[in-house]
């Protein structure tokens, strides 16, 4: 196997994983966002706020979204270089006729499996738009 079919295949893995990110986002539940991570990863969303490094809190903080009545993310735009990711998505979420809009950019750190070892979001709270 050359570098480049290495490079290669850990470009389609962490693609693959984020395309999963995002659906998953919008129909799956936390424990399916919960298994794109890497046992010991760890979550900064946003940048700033308490890192997150155990299964049991990333569950318990995707739940906030998943369990939301009405969740859709879109991707925006994605880019890939070597074990990063960079990707914008919009999420619209809603609950007791409520509905939210934000536009975060997230940094994630792939292993050689890829699956997400580091996640770190960029956004501040003036980024969440009140629908």
């Amino acid at each position: 196997m050359t570098v480049e079919s290495d490079t290669a295949s850990l470009s389609e893995k962490i693609n693959a994983t984020v395309e999963a990110y995002v659906e998953y986002l919008t129909s799956g539940t936390a424990e399916q966002i919960a298994d794109l991570y890497a046992p010991g990863a760890t979550v900064e969303d946003p940048i700033g706020a308490d890192i997150r490094d155990t299964r049991e809190q990333l569950v318990e903080f995707y739940s906030v979204i998943t369990g939301m009545d009405e969740r859709t993310a879109t991707l925006k735009w994605k880019r890939v270089a070597g074990d990063t990711a960079v990707f914008e998505f919009t999420l619209v979420t809603g609950t007791a006729g409520l509905r939210f809009e934000i536009t975060p950019v997230d940094i994630m750190v792939f292993d050689a499996d890829g699956k997400i070892a580091t996640m770190r979001a960029v956004w501040e709270a003036s980024d969440l738009k009140q629908l």
